[in-house]
């Protein structure tokens, strides 16, 4: 690091190892760097390394190191050389050149190979005086040989700079001869100015500039992410670097041209995009609040935070650019005193609380003493207003906001001061202790009117969890941090790429330093306090969809981090503490009897907390899971009025709930809570039984309990081993209670839920079915109950399945036919087919609904379930009724002339051909009726052509005699159909010829033809049709080519 004042070296050069090995982490070269330690420290030669130097020394002239650095051969690149040249000041690297050409904003593992080489073989690098002191050893003619060595090794790179400076010289009015003396580059900077670890700033901005035109895509995300990360590496180093490379980054992401293109369009910004810009936000927070930086910088960054936040593209803190519709809620009228304050509402951007953070200061005393010191505990004899700054047991409190006492942790432990930034937290607890003590009190006293009036106005609107600040996160990791045991080997070498311990972090109680007697507490389990305090914190919903995802968020985040923590007998014994003070926490918890209506659900830290206290504590943790199951926001009882939001604006659009966009996350953890339950609870009958009634009175979702009940099926049915009774009837009566919330309210899952719970009741036993059977108007509708739930039942899979004995059996199928009449009766249109196929087996049963029908056929059925259920009766046996039931369907069906393919005519079709198998008379009876309803010509022709192929009566119907005889058309009932068929022909030519165009002339003239065909049936057809073309003739003697074409077919 070159020469130090004194002529010190060997101060520097560790921390200089130090940080070129961390700097070097972030570098492509670190393959490279490994190896080239390794071997250094081995004292290698060229053969061993993988860099590898030449046999010359490096010339080390004062405060300048240069060398050459080879780069091995390799199967597809040639050996490379590379000059390397490094500037130092004060342990600092301040610039390098490498003629690798390196674009990056990380030193090239050529800088990093010759740092190395110089601090790792010092002895093997020559040292120089400054090259101004070997010139002024120099007599003239050494200087001239000199110069001109140096012009001709290098001549065409500096002939004509050495020209031009000849010239200079030479010239008595010259600047260059104004002043006294020349520049060394290798004798180092003056005391007086300013040193800083070389960073390219073009180079970072461009790397930035380059991540966010990617867009969150191609892991740009996480390139950024790791350019903040060493931005905290640079602070926690105390290298000045970091805040200007953090101003680097900034300035590039409010060029980024898609804020401009976000607030036009009035859209968020994307959620990766606003995660980058909140990590950003909490950065310079850290950078402001460095214990120890000078005002002047200080107020540099303030003039510079302040003109970023002041432009109209800076991002607001809440996630959006304030068009977003605003919280509605039942408390606000509609009054313009509320507008007015939300119009006022000061402009909060993602800078804002940096720009706060300005006017923070750490000269406090009482605050100097607690970061300064482990033994600093409130005196014998405290003066007027010190009895606020310690406990009982004489600990420093510091009585500050939260979350900006937990951003004063974050800058030190940021800036590398871990611990004072653990002493401060110590006493940011111990303030929290004490807050919460004075809580439970408070409740005590309003405890009966809260629990009578079942509401309360407390609440914080500003929450620990999901806050820009991340306090509670911030605590947890200063003290975690504390207690990490760090193993030997954290990085595995990869090829050329970094790859870190993925495996979860391994803690170790670390007792509290205190001066107060020791009071037996780890950090460690200080840890798991404050997460669970912050976690717990009654709160307020806070607005915006952002703000809402950003609470659950954090919430999953912080949880993961607990779950980290092997539980022991100490950690065991805080959670349980923890947990007893947010049961009887009140309005001040979220876990309290009664809270604010629209408090941040607990769904989600419940689980959390029941599945860890479950082994430990069992009544507890059903306490609290059963406690946190409720979501009162959507509880359409919770009294109004008792919102204090003291901003909102008052939507236009009226609402019974507020605005809370991640409401189905949250009734989703809801229901994971509950199954969490559930599964745990398996065979506890009154466990279950109590976990049943949260389940049904705070879950309104008939989607997620329908989830609930598959999963208790689920558990209940191992495959592997017999069912649990207990569990099933849960999840029997769940799903009963889905089929009641979804029997009038359309779902698409409906029909899967009726299934389901047929398979459920299954499972249960003969009395479950029988018992939805019997209750089924309440469950389900008519056509669901006959054509799914009694049809499933009657089932032979079924049967098999349940092992029934004939009894059984038998009050099955009595169930079932009772139901199936119930229905006929009730939608006869729907279920009348089902019932009759359920009753077949019963004669009386049978009769019934085949009368059901009859009677609900000239009022609300129509001729396609009339004619269904006439083909049903044909198949079945029951041509009579069939018929009876066809000539029924007839009586409410119309086929217009030229309805040739409606879907209708194979019915009448097979209702005609039944009606000839039958006999004579049937025939006679139904052609009226086929007459009155079909005035479709062709459909007429084909059944008059079918009734004359064959004789009637070949059904055989018993009791009856047939002659066997082919029928005539020119008697009765063909007559009145062949009559009713030329009819039909004849209206039908004339309407088709009022609006027939050329192209169908054709078509036109076959359809004469198949006309003619049903005419010649006729006695005196012929002489019929002649007259009937003759007059289309005279009619239609404007269509000239149709009438000529008429002529060639028909004369």
């Amino acid at each position: 690091c070159g020469l130090l004042p004194g002529g010190k070296e060997g101060a520097g050069i560790s921390s200089l190892g130090d940080a070129l090995l961390e700097r070097a982490m972030q570098s492509d070269g670190l393959r490279w760097l490994c190896t080239l330690s390794r071997a250094c420290m081995n004292g290698c030669g060229q053969s061993k390394a993988n860099v590898t130097f030449p046999y010359f020394p490096f010339p080390f002239p004062g405060f300048h190191l240069s060398g050459t650095v080879t780069e091995p051969a390799t199967a597809t690149e040639p050996e490379m050389t590379y000059k390397v040249a490094i500037s130092f000041d004060r342990c600092k690297i301040t610039s390098v050149t490498c003629g690798c050409g390196n674009k990056d904003i990380f030193y090239c593992a050529h800088v990093v190979a010759l740092s190395l080489y110089r601090i790792r073989k010092p002895d093997q690098v020559k040292l120089r005086l400054p090259i101004s002191e070997t010139l002024f050893q120099m007599n003239r003619d050494q200087l001239q040989k000199f110069v001109q060595y140096l012009i001709t090794a290098h001549h065409t790179e500096v002939l004509p700079t050495a020209q031009k400076l000849a010239d200079e010289i030479l010239s008595s009015n010259s600047e260059i001869n104004q002043v006294h003396g020349a520049p060394d580059p290798t004798a180092g900077a003056s005391i007086d100015d300013e040193n800083c670890w070389h960073l390219d700033e073009e180079q970072v901005r461009e790397q930035v500039k380059l991540f966010l035109s990617q867009g969150g895509y191609y892991g740009s995300g996480k390139q950024l992410n790791s350019m903040f990360a060493k931005v905290r590496e640079m602070l926690r180093m105390r290298d000045s670097n970091g805040a200007r490379m953090l101003t680097l980054i900034t300035e590039q992401f409010m060029a980024d041209p898609r804020l401009s293109l976000w607030r036009q369009q009035g859209t968020g910004i994307t959620e990766k995009c606003r995660q980058l810009w909140d990590e950003l936000g909490a950065l310079w927070v850290c950078v402001v609040l460095n214990p120890h930086c000078k005002l002047e910088e200080k107020s540099s960054w303030l003039r510079q935070l302040r003109k970023w936040g002041e432009m109209d593209v800076c991002p607001l803190e809440d996630g959006n650019y304030g068009n977003e519709l605003p919280n509605i809620t039942n408390a606000l009228t509609q009054s313009s005193s509320h507008s007015q304050d939300s119009l006022a509402r000061p402009r909060r951007t993602v800078f804002t609380r940096a720009i706060e953070g300005c006017d923070l200061h750490w000269q406090d005393s009482h605050l100097q003493r607690i970061i300064s010191s482990d033994f600093y505990v409130s005196p014998a004899y405290q003066r007027e207003g010190e009895s606020l700054l310690f406990n009982s047991q004489g600990q420093p409190l510091w009585l500050e906001h939260v979350p900006t006492a937990c951003a004063r942790v974050d800058a030190l432990r940021s800036h590398g001061y871990p611990r004072e930034a653990l002493r401060l937290t110590v006493a940011i607890i111990n303030t929290l202790r004490l807050q919460q003590q004075r809580q439970l009190e408070i409740y005590k006293h309003q405890k009966k009117e809260l629990l009578q009036r079942g509401a309360t106005t407390i609440t914080n609107l500003e929450g620990w969890v999901g806050h820009p600040l991340n306090p509670i996160g911030c605590l947890f990791l200063t003290l975690t941090e504390a207690c990490r045991l760090e193993e030997e080997n954290c990085l595995e070498i990869s090829g050329t790429e970094y790859t870190g311990d993925t495996k979860p972090p391994v803690y170790q109680h670390v007792p509290v330093t205190t001066g107060s007697q020791d009071s037996g507490e780890s950090y460690l389990s200080l840890a798991l306090e404050v997460a669970l305090m912050g976690m717990g914190q009654q709160r307020v919903m806070p607005e915006g969809l952002y703000a809402q995802d950003k609470v659950c968020r954090n919430e999953e985040q912080i949880i993961a981090r607990l779950q980290d923590l092997e539980l022991d007998p100490v950690l065991v014994q805080t959670l349980r503490k923890q947990c007893i003070l947010l049961l009887e926490g009140g309005p001040f918890s979220g876990l309290g009897e009664v809270i604010h209506r629209e408090s941040v659900p607990m769904h989600t830290f419940a689980k959390y907390l029941f599945s860890a206290l479950l082994p430990h504590d069992a009544d507890l943790a059903y306490k609290l899971a059963l406690r946190a199951m409720r979501l009162p926001v959507l509880e359409t009882t919770a009294p109004s009025g008792d919102v204090t939001h003291p901003h909102h604006l008052v939507s236009v659009v009226p609402s019974r709930y507020p605005r809370w966009f991640t409401l189905g996350h949250l009734e989703s953890q809801q229901c994971e809570l509950a199954s969490t339950m559930l599964t745990a609870a398996k065979g506890d009958m009154l466990r279950l039984r109590t976990v049943l009634e949260a389940i049904q009175k705070n879950i309104h979702s008939s989607s997620l309990i329908f989830k609930l009940a598959q999963d208790a099926f689920k558990i209940a049915t191992p495959a592997d081993s017999n069912s649990d009774t207990t569990l099933l009837n849960v999840a029997l009566e769940l799903g009963l209670q889905v089929m009641r919330m979804t029997l009038s309210t359309l779902n698409w899952r409906r029909r899967e839920m009726v299934r389901w719970l047929v398979t459920c009741a299954t499972e249960v036993g003969v009395r479950a079915l029988v018992s939805i059977l019997q209750s089924w108007y309440s469950l389900f509708t008519p056509t669901e109950a006959t054509s799914i739930v009694a049809a499933t039942v009657m089932s032979h899979n079924t049967i098999l399945r349940l092992s029934l004995d004939y009894p059984q059996r038998e009050e099955l199928a009595s169930c079932a036919r009772t139901l199936a009449l119930q229905c006929a009766m009730k939608d006869p249109q729907n279920c009348a087919l089902s019932a009759l196929t359920l009753c077949e087996k019963d004669h009386i049963a049978f009769e019934t609904a085949y009368q059901i029908v009859i009677d609900a056929a000239s009022t609300g059925m129509t001729y396609t379930q009339l004619f269904t259920i006439a083909r049903y009766m044909e198949h079945r046996g029951y041509p009579l009724r069939a018929f009876k039931l066809a000539s029924l369907a007839m009586t409410h069906l119309n086929l217009a002339y030229n309805q040739d393919t409606h879907p209708a005519i194979n019915d009448v079709l097979w209702a005609c051909a039944l009606s000839h198998s039958l006999g004579k008379n049937e025939l006679a009876a139904i052609i009226p009726l086929v007459v009155k309803s079909v005035h479709c010509a062709t459909v007429l022709s084909d059944i008059l052509r079918r009734c004359t192929m064959t004789a009637p009566g070949l059904a055989g119907i018993p009791g009856r005699r047939n002659s066997g005889k082919l029928m005539s058309t020119d008697k009765a009932p063909l007559r009145q159909l062949l009559d009713a068929t030329i009819s039909a022909y004849i209206n039908t030519t004339h309407s088709r010829l009022t609006h027939i165009s050329p192209r169908h002339y054709g078509e036109f003239i076959e359809f004469l033809s198949k006309a003619r065909e049903t005419f010649l049936l006729a006695q005196d057809g012929h002489i019929q049709f002649a007259q009937f073309i003759d007059n289309l003739k005279q009619i239609y003697k404007g269509k000239k080519k149709l009438m000529l074409l008429v002529r060639e077919r028909f004369g």
